[in-house]
């Protein structure tokens, strides 16, 4: 049986709030920090020499890491990886597909969230609320 959802609370993000301190170390991380972002094609991460920096859109001169660029044949790779995990995904229960959509939510309401948070200012150049 699937739960009906619920909201998440509203932080307040005040000075000096357990909230706050979180969400500004994921950011101070972020900005000090040089992440390689792989392309994932089913279970594998890929690699390539073809990269592309990423930036804040308020500061493009601040680079805060990289990710693999695809050509053709990853685009491929990728179409076909999907194609393979449709079949596996609509053989599943509803509720078993539930599961992994509420699992994601617990994940990012609870131990990611500042991350998460984070990781929207930085690329998407928002403040915390």
């Amino acid at each position: 049986m699937i739960e009906l959802p619920l909201n998440e609370p509203v932080l307040d993000y005040k000075p000096g709030s357990k909230e706050r301190e979180e969400v500004s170390t994921a950011l101070h991380q972020i900005y000090s920090s040089n992440v390689e972002i792989p392309m994932y094609l089913g279970d594998k991460k890929v690699f390539t020499q073809n990269k592309k920096t990423v930036s804040p859109p308020h500061n493009h001169q601040l680079v805060i890491g990289t990710y693999t660029y695809a050509t053709q044949k990853e685009v491929t790779l990728a179409i076909e990886a999907a194609l393979a995990a449709k079949e596996e995904w609509t053989e599943k229960s509803l509720e078993e597909r539930a599961k992994v959509f509420l699992r994601a939510a617990d994940l990012l309401a609870g131990p990611y969230r500042a991350k998460l948070n984070a990781a929207t200012m930085a690329g998407q150049s928002k403040n915390v609320y």
